[in-house]
């Protein structure tokens, strides 16, 4: 273990799940995952990473046409011991019926219990997008049914529903994503129906839900293949959508009834039937 270790603190004004994408391509060590921002550590120095930030926002600002306050802090810091109060900081979440706890808490009786750690792949319960959608599949999963999870990172939101008894597929774009699903459903003891890497036009399969959490554009742009695979009467819970997206997305699904609206902080998330 070297002596010092660099501490690179990332927070954006905005889009930061367009940041923290950018960040799981770019950044080789896991990160951590503040509500306004991210916290990058490594032995290496992280002075490239932090100037291709920049470069990551000055190309978005040209991009969208608004203006993307970014904020960098870089510091050394004494190599105590970071990993110990790092997982210190990372504190287990209810939200009923689940616990989603890192694997180094105890797990809590009478819950459904998760344990997952903190990862390259995001969703350990605690952004708003993911408390909200485990809230809507507790409402809206029931035992014996056939859920899919699109672009499903850590997986936490499938483990929700095999937890609840449910059927799961899951795919996700992304290699680490999948690589980390698999062993966090390893490690929940958990079997998926079928985990891929790949978009969500692979499956064939008709779903009772379709959980998706991943940003309005591509939301509103596999809106039609999402509909192709979802029953008559069956639910879409869509998420990660900031709330200056939200008509965007509700006009893409314009031929669902919106069955309930989630709201925290400036995310929502949608929970719409498919007419019969």
């Amino acid at each position: 273990m070297q002596d010092y270790y660099y501490m690179l603190v990332v927070k954006p004004s905005s889009h930061l799940e367009l940041f923290g994408d950018f960040l799981v391509d770019v950044v080789p060590v896991g990160f951590e995952e503040l509500d306004d921002g991210f916290i990058i550590r490594s032995e290496e120095d992280l002075e490239t990473i932090s100037w291709g930030i920049e470069q990551f926002a000055q190309a978005l600002q040209s991009s969208l046409g608004q203006v993307v306050d970014l904020e960098l802090t870089l510091t050394k810091e004494k190599n105590d011991d970071w990993i110990a109060q790092y997982q210190n900081a990372v504190t287990p979440i209810e939200i009923p019926p689940f616990y989603i706890h890192p694997t180094w808490e105890s797990s809590k009786d009478g819950m459904l219990n998760i344990a997952i750690d903190p990862a390259l792949a995001f969703g350990t319960g605690h952004h708003p997008t993911t408390a909200s959608c485990l809230r809507a599949i507790a409402s809206y999963v029931r035992q014996g049914d056939t859920v899919m999870d699109v672009g499903c990172g850590s997986g936490i939101l499938a483990m929700a529903a095999r937890k609840l008894g449910a059927t799961v597929d899951a795919c996700d774009t992304d290699p680490l994503s999948v690589e980390n699903a698999i062993i966090n459903a390893q490690q929940n003891c958990l079997e998926y129906r079928r985990l891929w890497e790949g978009p969500v036009q692979e499956s064939n399969e008709i779903y009772d839900v379709i959980v998706a959490n991943i940003v309005a554009d591509v939301l509103v742009f596999i809106a039609s293949d999402l509909s192709k695979r979802l029953k008559d009467e069956g639910v879409l819970i869509l998420s990660g959508i900031m709330d200056k997206y939200e008509d965007k997305v509700l006009k893409a699904y314009k031929k669902y009834e919106l069955t309930q609206r989630i709201v925290e902080n400036e995310w929502v998330t949608l929970v719409v039937t498919k007419k019969g």
